[in-house]
């Protein structure tokens, strides 16, 4: 199936490397090859060097269309610069080794593998979101720092998890009957790719490992030892919103899922309720407007559905580690939490003024977090100025113009809702602006996560143990968390 596994660290460092099998006696994971492929992620140009009519030089890859379609454009460079931003490497590519390489990114770190076969690129990548998983139910946090400090345990699980390149044990549960080195314990570190909001951020307990462990100084650290009773539920939503230049939505769609992680002694039996008017398939809902409705709904194996269609009530013994209960996909109309209002005036030949007008629809009593603007802007623009109109409430606000990926950057640490945000900026171009270099402005991408508000409303009735058991009082920590995936205007 692959031919070797590696992790890599955000500066490209090979963290743990593994070779499977090789027809040429040298593995993919080398230094050289691996140098090659974290070039290749970190500065894609668009092309896979092993195309063929394309230039095959290790680690470039670069087209030999890109120059001649610059040259024929307008602004020389600048068009050239233009023509190869194509934004994040896929999760699959052919290099010139001869190698499939495929990737996931987990907290900053790679986690890659290549295959000379032609196995299906979906199975590898669940593959290695598994590797990924199991990597941190048994260190407690996913960083650099908690890989270098379990080499011996990781390479133990390694061993238990792939066999000549082929998967076998994936579950939690079922490798701690075979893992029997402990885990050294690292105080966990934020995502290294994004801002965390402490009122999104995970609990430090979320961070034990599922086996015992030890710490720096060596000491043994049982589980069972002062462990509260403590199961942990987040209902995770990531929204995909298209808005027309005139504010409208144009698509719409809610990626959910409900996630958790037990730390509850003995493994008992948990009842999970959600909303009792909830409805799977647009044909099934009862009304407009009268519950919640979802397109489709996944469980995990270890659901028992019994209850489901006339309680909307799941049982089940939870696994060991962080594992998903449900997902679900919700299409149509919703409300989203913020509106963006785009306009464009040209005031001069070679002058534009653009406002980017945000309202933030969600209750008064919650707020985005780490909120980020981009408006991207003509290859030809020589100068911009910002200015923001803020409303109170709004922190950490700030708008400025990055000159080496010609875009606006508008950036609040804090949006509460019911509010109006306005920014305002003053472009000038190098030239005429015509109407091709128009089409350069935007689209505008926005990020954002709000804590404790879910779009869909979906809820969490309850969550119980389903025996009474005297003297077991479990905590329950439930935690809503609503991210942007790609919320876009046209302009």
């Amino acid at each position: 199936m692959i031919t070797n596994f590696f992790v890599l660290s955000p500066r490209g460092d090979t963290v743990i490397a593994k070779s499977y099998r090789s027809k040429s006696g040298i593995g993919a994971h080398e230094r050289s090859h691996t140098e090659a492929f974290f070039r290749k992620v970190k500065f894609w140009d668009g092309v896979a060097p092993g195309t063929p009519g394309m230039d095959t030089t290790l680690g470039t890859g670069s087209g030999k269309d890109l120059p001649d379609l610059a040259e024929a454009g307008e602004g020389g460079e600048g068009a050239k610069e233009s023509a190869k931003r194509f934004g994040d490497a896929p999760p699959v590519f052919v290099m010139p080794d001869g190698y499939s390489y495929m990737h996931v990114k987990r907290n900053g770190l790679i986690f890659g593998c290549a295959t000379e076969k032609n196995v299906s690129p979906v199975v590898v990548i669940e593959l290695l979101s598994k590797i990924a998983k199991v990597f941190k139910d048994y260190c407690g946090t996913l960083s650099e720092e908690s890989i270098r400090k379990n080499f011996i345990l990781l390479y133990e699980l390694l061993d238990e998890l792939l066999d000549y390149g082929y998967p076998q044990v994936t579950q939690t549960e079922n490798l701690k009957a075979f893992v029997y080195n402990e885990p050294i314990l690292v105080s966990a570190v934020a995502d290294t790719g994004k801002m965390i909001n402490p009122k999104t951020a995970s609990a430090s307990a979320v961070h034990k490992p599922v086996i015992g462990s030890v710490d720096d100084s060596g000491k043994k650290t049982s589980l069972s030892a002062n462990q509260k009773n403590e199961i942990f539920v987040d209902i995770l939503e990531r929204l995909s919103v298209l808005f027309s230049n005139n504010g409208y939505v144009l698509n719409s769609t809610i990626d959910g899922c409900i996630q958790m992680k037990s730390y509850l002694a003995g493994n008992p039996q948990l009842r999970l309720a959600l909303n009792e008017d909830l409805a799977i398939g647009r044909n099934n809902s009862s009304g407009y407007g009268s519950g919640v409705t979802v397109d489709d709904i996944n469980f995990n194996d270890c659901v028992n559905l019994s209850e489901w269609d006339h309680g909307r009530t799941l049982s089940f013994y939870p696994p060991d580690g962080e594992f998903i209960v449900l997902n679900y996909r919700m299409t149509g109309e919703f409300k989203a939490p913020f509106r963006i209002f785009p306009s464009i005036e040209e005031v001069e030949p070679n002058k534009l003024e653009i406002a980017v007008h945000v309202r933030a629809e969600i209750p008064d009593n919650h707020f985005g977090a780490n909120v980020s603007i981009e408006v991207p802007l003509p290859q030809t623009t020589t100068a911009a100025t910002c200015n923001v109109v803020s409303t109170p409430g709004a922190s950490g606000v700030s708008a400025e113009y990055v000159s080496q990926e010609k875009k606006l950057l508008w950036t609040l640490k804090k949006l509460p809702g019911c509010t109006e945000q306005t920014m305002r900026a003053k472009v000038t171009l190098s030239g005429p602006c015509t109407s091709q270099i128009r089409r350069e402005i935007g689209p505008i991408n926005m990020n954002f996560e709000i804590p404790m508000y879910n779009v869909s409303s979906l809820q969490v009735r309850y969550l119980r143990i389903a025996e009474n058991m005297l003297g077991y009082t479990p905590y329950r920590w439930v935690r809503y968390v609503t991210q942007s995936s790609s919320y876009v205007c046209r302009l």
